[in-house]
């Protein structure tokens, strides 16, 4: 498991793009047959990924957790972005399709996957128990947003969130770009009490998108490729446009799980 350091608004002003990468952009995480992790000190987010092909994974218990299992302390969503894949829980299976979340309660002791397809992990602190549950895509609360006249037309899915899937301390959901609009997350905001992690998917490999962050009067970018995340501190926004249309996992962890709790920032005020 590779542990990120946090990064601050000052250092994200002074350091050079090679340092803002190496704290914040995630590449080459998804390999085949093959479960990646990678710890942010932000909010003690953890995010994970990997290709499965006819293979099986056991999620193994990192020796810098220093727990006795995984999900001692901790919950997560467990995202299939593409193919067919069967993920045993303390020996019940699971059976997710593209653009499926399962949600993994603190307490499980042992967790498999098996099958061909990509997966994504999300995991934050947990303080409660709460039972593993299984978010299909057709079952997830879906809104439409934005505008097509400003290239933000998009339907978000809400999978792991207040008014759906219960969670101690994460959020996580999966936005779709709709044909001719790039921008997502427009009008930006920030919350100060949760780190949000971006995962780009369904990209073309030509493509490209740009991920604005840092303080809203001094953002700062980094250019992503399909199959890369991006950490977002609690304190930065994080908005961006792409060179073509595409989808995102966006997950949260922190103090409030409440999905409007968020500070608006007008576009005009950017800088």
């Amino acid at each position: 498991m590779e542990i990120r350091e946090a990064i601050t608004p000052n250092q994200v002003q002074t350091e050079t793009n090679e340092f803002l990468r190496q704290r914040l952009v995630i590449t080459n995480l998804f390999k085949k047959n093959q479960l990646n992790l990678v710890y942010s000190h932000h909010d003690r987010i953890l995010l994970g990924g990997a290709i499965l092909d006819s293979g099986e994974i056991s999620l193994e218990t990192p020796q810098e957790l220093s727990s006795d299992f995984f999900f001692q302390r901790r919950e997560a969503g467990i995202a299939c972005l593409g193919g067919s894949v069967t993920i045993q829980v303390d020996g019940k299976d699971f059976q997710l399709e593209a653009e499926d979340i399962l949600y993994v309660g603190r307490g499980t002791k042992r967790v498999l996957i098996r099958g061909t397809g990509s997966i994504y992990l999300s995991s934050s602190m947990c303080h409660i128990d709460l039972p593993t549950k299984l978010a299909k895509k057709a079952d997830a609360e879906t809104l439409v947003i934005g505008e097509a006249s400003r290239a933000s037309h998009r339907t978000l899915r809400k999978y792991i969130h207040e008014g759906g899937v219960a969670s101690a301390s994460m959020a996580m959901g999966i936005t779709t770009l709709h044909e001719g609009s790039v921008w997502n997350t427009l009008p930006c905001h920030v919350h100060e009490r949760r780190t949000e992690a971006y995962l780009y998917f369904d990209l073309d490999p030509n493509e490209k998108v740009i991920h604005l962050f840092g303080k809203p009067d001094q953002t700062r970018n980094v250019i992503m490729s399909n199959m890369d995340v991006v950490i977002s501190p609690a304190w930065s926004i994080h908005t961006g446009a792409g060179t073509s249309q595409y989808k995102f996992v966006w997950s949260t962890a922190g103090e409030n799980i409440t999905y409007t709790d968020f500070t608006p920032v007008p576009t005009k005020t950017l800088g």
